[in-house]
Parts: C-alpha cells; structure tokens; sequence
C-alpha cells in the first residue's frame, strides 16, 4: 500500500487520527485522559498550534488543529511522545503505546472544517453498544460525552479556553448562541445520516476541493521533487491509469498495444513519453510494461522530444492523443 503524502505548510490544518498499538486502549482512566489535554494543550502553545475540535475514544483519538508554521511532524512527535512517556511510566510498561505514525488528513478550509468538526465529535456514538440506540438517546449521550470539544460548541458557558471556536461557528452565525443552536442541529440531523468521508479523501492525503487540490499542486507540492516519485501523488496530480493512454494511443493509432510495444521507432517513444508524463510512472517501470530497459527508456524519450522539434506531424499526433486522453 502506498504511503500517504506528508504535506506541510503554514497555514494547513488537519484531521489527525492515532490508534493504540493492537487497537489496545491508550487511556486506563480519567486520570489519562486529563494528563492526554494537559500535554495536548502544552504542546500546542510551544509549537503555536491552533486545536479546533478533539474527541478522546478508548483506543484512539481525533484532533482538528491548524499549523500556522507549518511543523504537523514536530508537533505531533513532541506530543505523542510526552504522553507515551507518560503513560508508561504511570502503568509500568514499556514500548509502543501507538500503531504505527499518526494518520494527518489534510483538511481544504475554506469547504471542509465545518464538516470535519461535526464528524469528530459524532465519533462517540459510532461504538458497538451506542450506534443502534434511538436518536434522542445517542444525542444525549453525545451532549453528556466528558472527553470531547462538543460541549463548548454547544454552551458557551463549557467553553475550553484552549478551543478555537469561532472559525467552525462562522458558518452557523457566529460565536454565540444563535451559532450554538446551528451546530447543535446539524449535529442532530446527522445522527441519523452515515458521513463518510473515506470515499472524499484524495491519495490518501487531503480532502478538499477540486480547487484546493490545484491550489496544492501548483505552490506546494510540485516544487517538492521528492514527491514526484510517490505512488499517492499520482492521484493528486490526476495521473491517467495505464490502460486509459493504452486504449487512447490505440484508438488514435489504430495499432493495437502489443504491435506498438514490438515496432522500434517513435510511436513507440510516444508511448514511453505518455506513461511518464500523464501516468505518472517511473522510467523502471515503464521499462517492464515495454519489456525494454531503463535506458531505452530514457533514450527513446530524449529523441523524441528532439523529433518533435523538426516533424509537425509527430507533434500533431501526440496532440491528438493528449485530446482523447483529456475527454
């Protein structure tokens, strides 16, 4: 499985999730779980991160925080191994208290923080045990859940003074109670509905927008060379699968793949050129689809692009099948 992109920069936010190692419990009692917000808190003021919703569960937990420098991976580093020094010194253990890193969604603001905020705090009726109560029951228990941000977004006058409210509130009318009574109905109207955000969730990464996404591409990512290698990045960039610019150069061609894969000559070239340029591919891989090495590969690209320079009706051909591929 491909690794999800790690994508900082200031400004960003984030749903963060982390479970315990074995799906254990990362909290033995109340105790835990107040010392789990007094490193949350401690943490966030010495990395200047803003915290916007949190919801502690019994083996895992959720976080809505923004980065207004840009430093997710010492924030979470410093945090993470606070409490697990904690937790271990307090229960006389050793070793991995987490599965694993953290998993950092990044989180378009502007459409998705809102949504992310309600979904965080539902989580609590989601557990076996809960989920197949009434509705009126599964709100109460909601609006009766000590170890969440909820009650703050409720009544302002359980307000967590650590909590950024005021930017979720914004899109119900604002930081007082006629936004409160906002929230708690969308809150209300969704329990019965099942948001799941895992289908929106692009490269494993980032849930946004399809302007956002560009947004990203365009100033962060793409001056990152490193990324360009990472099989998750494909899907950002919108990379075309394999047989999609196979069924678009045969199409236009009228040749079938195999035929292409055995002439030597340029349309042959065409063909490595599309896998590396929209399939996202890289030049090893090709090699092994076209049953050549790296460095025919990587020839066989350089000539063409030396071709295209003198021969129009190269150049027109390639177009045609970038246009096949863009409908």
């Amino acid at each position: 499985m491909a690794r999800p992109l790690r994508i900082q920069y200031p400004g960003a936010v984030y749903h963060i999730t982390c479970r315990g190692n074995a799906r254990k419990e990362i909290y033995k009692d109340d105790k835990d779980r107040k010392t789990f917000l007094e490193l949350l808190v401690e943490s966030a003021k010495i990395y200047n991160v803003k915290i916007y919703s949190y919801v502690l569960m019994n083996n895992h937990f959720h976080l809505l925080i923004q980065t207004p420098v840009g430093n997710l991976s010492e924030f979470m580093r410093h945090f993470n191994i606070r409490y697990t020094s904690h937790y271990n010194r307090r229960h006389k253990r050793v070793g991995h208290l987490y599965q694993g890193r953290y998993k950092g969604i990044l989180v378009d603001k502007e459409t998705y923080l809102a949504i992310i905020s309600r979904y965080i705090h539902l989580n609590p009726v989601k557990v076996k045990g809960v989920k197949g109560k009434p509705e009126k029951e599964k709100e109460q228990y909601l609006t009766k859940y000590r170890w969440s941000s909820l009650s703050g977004y409720l009544n302002r006058r359980k307000k967590q003074e650590f909590i950024e409210y005021g930017e979720v509130l914004e899109e119900y009318g604002g930081d007082n109670d006629r936004g409160r009574r906002a929230y708690r109905n969308m809150i209300g109207l969704e329990l019965s509905a099942k948001t799941d955000i895992k289908e929106t969730i692009i490269g494993q990464s980032i849930l946004g927008s399809e302007k956002f996404v560009d947004w990203l591409w365009e100033n962060i990512i793409k001056e990152d060379k490193d990324t360009r290698e990472r099989p998750a990045l494909r899907e950002i960039q919108r990379f075309k699968a394999e047989d999609e610019i196979i069924k678009a150069v045969e199409s236009v061609t009228e040749k079938s793949f195999q035929v292409i894969k055995k002439e030597r000559g340029y349309l042959r070239y065409i063909f490595m050129d599309l896998l590396y340029r929209l399939g996202g591919i890289k030049g090893a891989e090709i090699g092994k689809i076209m049953s050549v090495d790296y460095s025919t590969v990587s020839q066989g690209r350089k000539r063409l692009r030396e071709k295209l320079l003198k021969d129009k009706k190269l150049r027109q051909l390639v177009e045609r099948i970038e246009q096949k591929l863009s409908q």
